[in-house]
Order: C-alpha cells, then sequence, then structure tokens
C-alpha cells in the first residue's frame, strides 16, 4: 500500500479547468498535486471540442465538394471512409497534444500529475483516494472532475447512444434520430446530415437551440429543413424508445406524431456532473437538485477549503469559462488575494451548418431592462459570403439605444463563430456601435457582415462617429 502524500492543493480533473486550476495554484508556490480518471487533456482533448471540430471540419469538406462544378472543377463524387475519418480526428487530438505546452508548463510548475488514476473519492474532507494514484491528503481541494452526457430516462431509454459513440461508430448510419437539440444535439445533427445520414431531430422543447436568440432558432431550424434534416419540436416528452430489426423505434409522447424509425437513436438532452464517484458527502459538498457542485463567487464549496471549477458547475459547460474559473479556483486554493467570477462577455458558437454564435443578451432579455434598438445585415447583401456560395444568414445587433453600445450579437452563418470574437471585443472595450461602425474592416470578409450591421445601427441612432 502506497503511502499517504500531503500537498497544499489537490486538483482532480485535468481538463481545461483542471489544468487552469493546477497551473496557478503551481505558479504561486503551493505545492500541487493534479489527478485525473484517464488521459491529461480531459474530455475536451480526447473526447469533446477537438475531435468533433475534426469531424465537423470534415462535413464542410463534404459540403464544399458538393460547390465543385458551380465553379468549374470537375471532379469524381466522393465518398467517405468513416473509419479513417473518426482515425483522423484521434491523429489530431495526438497531435494537439503533442504540441500543446501545457504539460510542460504543468511539469514546470512543479505539479505532480497522476494520469490514469481511475475513480478519485473523498475519504473525508481532506484526503483523496483513487484506483491506482497514492492516497493525497491537501490543505485545499479543487474539484474540476467535469460533466458526462445525461441519460434517456424512459423505457428503453438504454437503447440510445451518447453523442461521444455516436461519432466513434464504424461507419455513419443510414439514419439516425436525435434527441434534444441544443448546441450539442444540433451539432451531431448537421455533420451526420451532410455526411450523407438521413437525420431527424427530436426535440421536447418549442424550439431547437433554444437558449439563442429566437430569430436565431428559427432560421438554424429553416436552414436544417432545407437541407433534408425533419425536426420534429414542442411536443413535450419522449414516452418509449423500443428496439427494432434494424434499429430502435422512439415514440413521442402525446400521441400527435407516428413512431419514429432509425438505425441509431443519440441521446442529447445535455449534461449531468460527472461526480457521483466522488463520494461528496464525505467531504460535506453540498450540490443542486440538477445535481452540479454548489459554489459562491470565489468558487468555494459548502465546505470552505474545497472548490469547484468547470463543467461540475453546470454553467455555460464550455473551455474559455472553464480556463478562468479554473484559474480563479486554483488562485484561491493557493491562499492568494481572493479573486471572484467576474461579469464578462462570452462569445459562444457551434460548428454546425450554418454555423450560429452569439455574445450577450438576446432580443427578449435586452428588451426587459433596455431601451433597444435592433440592426441587420444578411449574408446573402455582403460580398464574401457571395463569392464563397455561402449566404444562408444575418448578423443582428441588440443595442442599448441611451449608451449606444452593443448588448447582443447574434450571427447565423459562414464563419459566425469567428465574427463573434470581433463583436466580444467591442463590448468588452465598452466601444459604442458608432466607433464599431468606423472601423475600416478588411474587405472582401466575412467580418464585414458584422460591420455593415453597426453601420445600420448607427445611422438609426444617428452617431457622430459612424462612416458615410
Amino acid at each position: 500500500m502506497m503511502a499517504t502524500r500531503a500537498y497544499d492543493v489537490v486538483v482532480i480533473g485535468a481538463g481545461p479547468a483542471g489544468t487552469a486550476a493546477a497551473l496557478r495554484a503551481g505558479d504561486l508556490g503551493a505545492k500541487t498535486a493534479l489527478i485525473t480518471r484517464g488521459a491529461f487533456g480531459g474530455m475536451a482533448a480526447n473526447e469533446g471540442p477537438i475531435p468533433v471540430r475534426v469531424l465537423a471540419h470534415a462535413a464542410r469538406l463534404a459540403r464544399e465538394a458538393r460547390q465543385l462544378a458551380r465553379y468549374g472543377i470537375q471532379a469524381e463524387h466522393p465518398s467517405l471512409d468513416y473509419v479513417q475519418l473518426v482515425e483522423r480526428a484521434a491523429e489530431v487530438v495526438g497531435e494537439a497534444r503533442k504540441h500543446s505546452t501545457l504539460l510542460e508548463q504543468i511539469e514546470n510548475a512543479g505539479v505532480d500529475l497522476f494520469e490514469n488514476a481511475g475513480a478519485a473519492a473523498f475519504l473525508d474532507a481532506h484526503t483523496i483516494a483513487s484506483d491506482s494514484a497514492p492516497t493525497l491528503r491537501a490543505k485545499c481541494i479543487v474539484i474540476c472532475s467535469g460533466g458526462i452526457s445525461r441519460s434517456l430516462d424512459v423505457p428503453g431509454g438504454n437503447l440510445t447512444v451518447t453523442p461521444a459513440a455516436a461519432f466513434s461508430l464504424a461507419s455513419v448510419p443510414r439514419s439516425t434520430i436525435v434527441i434534444g437539440a441544443g448546441a450539442t444535439g444540433a451539432q451531431v445533427a448537421s455533420i451526420f446530415n451532410a455526411l450523407g445520414c438521413a437525420v431527424t431531430i427530436c426535440q421536447a422543447g418549442s424550439r431547437i437551440v433554444s437558449s439563442e436568440d429566437a430569430e436565431v432558432s428559427a432560421a438554424v431550424a429553416a436552414a436544417f429543413r432545407e437541407d433534408g434534416i425533419a425536426i420534429y419540436q414542442g411536443f413535450g416528452a419522449i414516452e418509449r424508445v423500443d428496439a427494432t430489426a434494424n434499429g430502435a423505434v422512439v415514440t413521442l409522447a402525446g400521441g400527435r406524431h407516428p413512431p419514429i424509425e432509425a438505425e441509431v437513436v443519440v441521446c442529447a438532452i445535455g449534461w449531468s456532473a460527472d461526480t457521483a464517484a466522488l463520494n461528496l458527502p464525505a467531504a460535506g459538498v453540498e450540490i443542486n437538485a440538477h445535481g452540479f457542485v454548489e459554489v459562491d463567487e470565489t468558487l468555494s464549496s459548502s465546505a470552505s477549503h474545497i472548490y469547484a471549477a468547470g463543467d461540475v458547475l453546470g454553467h455555460s459547460m464550455l473551455v474559455p469559462p472553464a480556463v478562468r474559473d479554473g484559474f480563479i479556483a486554483g488562485n484561491n486554493a493557493a491562499g492568494a488575494r481572493r479573486l471572484s467570477v467576474p461579469a464578462s462577455v462570452e462569445p459562444i458558437g457551434s460548428f454546425t451548418d450554418p454555423e450560429y454564435a452569439k455574445v450577450g443578451l438576446t432580443e427578449d432579455e435586452a428588451r426587459a431592462s433596455h431601451d433597444v434598438v435592433v440592426a441587420r445585415a444578411s449574408y446573402a447583401e455582403t460580398t464574401r459570403p457571395i463569392i464563397d456560395g455561402r449566404t444562408r444568414g444575418f448578423c443582428k445587433l441588440v443595442i442599448d439605444g441611451n449608451t449606444q453600445r452593443i448588448l447582443g450579437c447574434h450571427i447565423v452563418g459562414e464563419q459566425a463563430v469567428e465574427v463573434a470574437q470581433m463583436a466580444a471585443i467591442a463590448m468588452t472595450a465598452k466601444m459604442t456601435v458608432g466607433a464599431v461602425a468606423s472601423i475600416p474592416l478588411s474587405f472582401p470578409t466575412y467580418a464585414n457582415v458584422f460591420g455593415r450591421a453597426a453601420l445600420r445601427a448607427a445611422r438609426k441612432l444617428g452617431s457622430a462617429g459612424a462612416i458615410p
């Protein structure tokens, strides 16, 4: 039996949040350990955004290949080797890991890394045990154990697969039902559709990608239907899933729709905190009704010396805020001047076709407390999308009519996620929309759709700073 090792800080989970927490604590001179169930990098590197972006890129290439003849390029119809594509995704994960400096930074900060340790659990409020690492005891602990896909709690729910499992199949199924159309479900549907699969989306709520501005939801749904994706929404609940000879059949509640059959049923109804194995009661750490760890503004839990960051909090479930929160949690656990989570601008987007992205408030949210002015520009009137044959979409700005600052930016269309970064910078800098409109953006670029929307807003407001 290995002896117990003592530390100032122990961080559980080596994804973006855990890595940032351990690195910050180590840089501050705290004796720090980082323990992870699997490989360094967590779900983001090994199952989540990185490999999924590879599949999204393949879907993009497939869509672009269908435009070749339009530009005078004659080529045979491309075919897909899905196994090779999945292997390429694994290669990219390896390349990203190889070229990342995070592991080197962790080592240089003096952090002890325990990879592939298996499930970690609290023995008491200061002690962590695992399957394959020494018992770790610390003054402060940071929980960054991440999230897991929620399962469908209906008869036959076990017949569904997670998005990660769907992306690891030996081949693209002929037909797929995607249950849930948040960011993850929409991305699964879009990728499989582009790769030749017949896709049906089942969204219990009234609209897909419901966290987005209502106009964005409507535009994405219209584009999906145009591309052949069937969408059932507003039916309330899944009643059951039954096995068939060729896959499974999904029955929707209420009897308004006939049962839907497909080879594969993907469950993408959200995420839960990955805390089941941690034995949180032994540490005095409380969770909320949805199973996520409760923290205050300094990311301290109900046990004041135990912090949490990342997906385990159930907030945005995205890498950039996870890194920020990990830094704050690691800083506070190491005993530095206490930091609180700031009110910040966070661009959010999804690599579907068309892409969509947002920064800040939706129009409905803004109208609840502001005098709002709205301005739009369409991709169809902007030169670069016309050149590229990617004219679906728009950029919508929500502006405070009094301060003339941007409250929200909502984009549907090619490179939407990239364009949203410009809005985030302008909002963080507290620029007026007139000042934004005065920036001479490079031409022709996708950024011009943002600039055109800003110019329209400035003219509506009579801003002196707007270019003519």
